[in-house]
């Protein structure tokens, strides 16, 4: 399983854990609610949903509404099919949430993986948010290095770039900082990550989520085309 596949079927097990839900609502909490999966399509979901059929952690059902019960008769289409998590589903996402390798720190898994903090014990939390802070401070310190070293040799417009980039990354690591000092003090995080998938930690009894204050930088900034 590649590991941009691997992300996607981390987050639609995910948003099935909170209730059942057709492709295209999953598509659209997809791309709404997670912003990381902006670009994926319908073509890209579905063969996912197969997967975790056939490996036993989703059901399909058929929909159970009065628009769903006549879209095959009035218009000749099969009826929406309803994702549904199953109880082996469930207990391979709480393992999925219970990991805390290297690729949890990466851009587009961590995003997805804080989606789902308020699902997630504080002491997982904890060990992703110091990985990911202990990550960008590496390659901080590696872009400013770069930027010693070339700083003469650049226009200015490609010196403000990546002074541009580095700004970002240290936003985001003020921003970890925060986020790891409420931690460690117990506070809970208002609001909610991703557009509600925040849900009551039943683990550690916090509550994850975003700080109203604002959303988690863009991990993906200009600054890191520095080498």
């Amino acid at each position: 399983m590649g590991r941009r596949s691997g992300i996607l079927e981390f987050a639609v097990l995910g948003l099935l854990r909170e209730s059942p839900m057709h492709g295209y609502e999953l598509r659209k909490r997809l791309n709404t609610s997670l912003g990381v999966f902006r670009a994926f399509s319908y073509g890209t979901l579905y063969p996912c949903l197969k997967t975790l059929v056939a490996s036993g952690w989703l059901t399909e059902e058929p929909g159970n509404t009065a628009e769903d019960a006549l879209a095959a008769p009035l218009t000749g289409r099969r009826a929406k099919i309803v994702y549904r998590l199953t109880a082996e589903g469930k207990e391979h996402f709480e393992e999925l949430l219970s990991q805390t390798g290297p690729d949890t720190y990466d851009d587009e898994h961590f995003a997805a993986r804080f989606a789902f903090f308020g699902q997630t014990s504080r002491d997982v939390r904890m060990r992703v948010l110091e990985g990911r802070r202990s990550r960008l401070e590496e390659r901080l310190e590696k872009m400013r290095a770069s930027l010693t070293r070339t700083r003469e040799r650049l226009d200015d417009y490609t010196l403000e770039l990546q002074r541009h980039g580095m700004e970002s990354v240290e936003r985001e690591v003020r921003w970890l900082n925060e986020l790891i000092e409420s931690e460690r003090a117990g506070r809970d995080l208002k609001g909610s990550a991703a557009g509600g998938t925040a849900q009551q930690d039943t683990t550690s009894g916090a509550t994850g989520g975003l700080p109203r204050s604002g959303e988690p930088p863009r991990p993906d900034t200009p600054g890191d085309t520095v080498t």
